[in-house]
C-alpha cells in the first residue's frame, strides 16, 4: 500500500536489488537517493592491501579481499606497497561512459563494518512499503529521458566523464528563458540526486544586470540545496558543486539502463494487488538481469508464483508486470 506524502523528511523503500529514498518538503518530493547494494560503498570499513604508491605521495591504490580497488588518500608516511590497511570508503565507484572511476577511501582505526543502508545513513528516515503514488515514477521518468519540459523551453541533463551537463534550450528571449529555467533546474537537481560538478549552459546574457538577476534567482531557488556555485559568466555558464558519495539516479539509469529497467520491473511486480501469479514480460536483455536470487526474494515478499517471460518484440523499456491466473 502506498504511503501518504509526509510534510517533511525522508521515506525509504527497501526494494529488491536497490534501496530508494525520497525527501519531502511541505508534502512534496524534492530529492532522491538510490543505493544498489554491493561493492565498495560509503561507510564500509574493511581491510585492504596497499598495491600502488609513488615515493612521497599521500595517495595510492588499495585492493580489497574481493579484488575491488580504491584510491586512498591521506596515507601515513610509513605505509608502503604491500602493507595492510584498515580503510573507510568515502565515495563509491562512479560509472562513466567508457570507464569507471575507482571508489575513494581513507585509512582509519575503526572496527570493520558493512556499509550502512539508506535508512541508517539518512537523518530521521522512515521505511515504508510504498512511496506516495507517482512520486518515484516522476523522478525515474526524468532520469530515463534526461529532459525536463517547461513553458517555452527544456532542460537536458546528461552525465559526462567530468561532470553532469545541463543544457537550457527554448524559444523564449534569452533572459526570460534563463529565468524560467531556474526553478526547473533546482527541482531537477534534487529529484535526480545530482552531486559532484554540475555545469549549466544557460543562454548567453550580454548585460551584466541580467546576469546578476539570474544569480539572485538561483540563490532563491536553491536555498534548501547544499551547494557552492560560480556566478554566471559572460557565456551563460554556471558551475554548481555538490558533495557526492554515490551515483545519482540519473547516472544509474543513464549508464546502466538494463539494470535499472530490471529493478523497476521488480518494484512494479512487488506492488501489484489482486489474486494470482506474477508474470513479468521483458526484453531478453532485461530478463537476463533478473537473477534467481531477486526472483526468489520477489516470491518470498509477495507469496506468489513468479513467471519470467522474455519477449524480443518488447523494447528494453517496455517491460511490464501483471497478475495472471495461476
Amino acid at each position: 500500500m502506498a504511503e501518504r506524502a509526509p510534510a517533511d523528511g525522508w521515506l525509504v523503500e527497501q526494494g529488491i536489488g536497490e534501496e530508494r529514498a525520497l525527501l519531502y518538503r511541505a508534502g512534496h518530493a524534492v530529492a532522491t537517493q538510490i543505493r544498489w547494494p554491493g561493492g565498495l560503498e560509503p561507510g564500509l570499513v574493511a581491510d585492504a592491501i596497499l598495491t600502488e604508491r609513488a615515493r612521497g605521495a599521500a595517495r595510492g591504490v588499495a585492493r580489497f579481499a574481493d579484488g575491488s580497488e580504491a584510491l586512498v588518500s591521506q596515507l601515513p608516511r610509513e605505509a608502503s606497497e604491500g602493507a595492510p590497511l584498515r580503510l573507510r570508503i568515502t565515495r563509491a565507484a562512479m560509472g562513466e561512459i567508457g570507464r569507471t572511476k575507482r571508489a575513494q577511501a581513507r585509512p582509519c582505526d575503526e572496527v570493520e563494518r558493512p556499509a550502512p543502508t539508506l535508512a541508517e545513513s539518512l537523518p530521521s528516515a522512515r521505511c515504508v512499503r510504498g512511496f506516495p503514488a507517482g512520486d518515484w515514477e516522476e523522478a525515474h521518468a526524468l532520469a530515463t529521458s534526461g529532459i525536463a519540459v517547461f513553458p517555452g523551453g527544456t532542460l537536458h541533463f546528461a552525465p559526462t566523464p567530468a561532470m553532469t551537463v545541463v543544457d537550457v534550450d527554448g524559444h523564449l528571449p534569452p533572459r526570460e528563458l534563463a529565468l524560467a529555467a531556474v526553478p526547473v533546474l533546482a527541482r531537477g537537481i534534487g529529484l535526480l540526486g545530482l552531486g559532484g560538478n554540475i555545469a549549466v549552459d544557460f543562454p548567453t546574457l550580454a548585460a551584466k544586470t541580467d546576469r546578476k538577476l539570474l544569480d539572485t534567482a538561483l540563490d532563491q531557488a536553491m536555498t534548501d540545496i547544499d551547494h557552492e556555485r560560480t556566478a554566471m559568466n559572460g557565456f551563460g555558464l554556471v558551475q554548481i558543486v555538490r558533495r557526492s558519495q554515490r551515483p545519482s539516479l540519473l547516472h544509474l539509469v543513464q549508464l546502466y539502463p538494463s539494470g535499472a529497467a530490471a529493478r523497476l520491473l521488480l518494484r512494479q511486480a512487488e506492488r501489484l494487488d489482486g489474486h494470482g501469479a506474477i508474470a513479468i514480460d521483458a526484453h531478453p536483455d532485461i530478463a537476463a538481469r533478473l537473477t534467481g536470487d531477486w526472483l526468489a526474494e520477489l516470491r518470498r515478499r509477495t507469496g506468489r508464483a513468479v513467471m519470467l517471460r522474455p519477449d524480443p518484440a518488447l523494447a528494453p523499456g517496455a517491460g511490464h508486470a501483471q497478475i495472471v491466473a495461476p
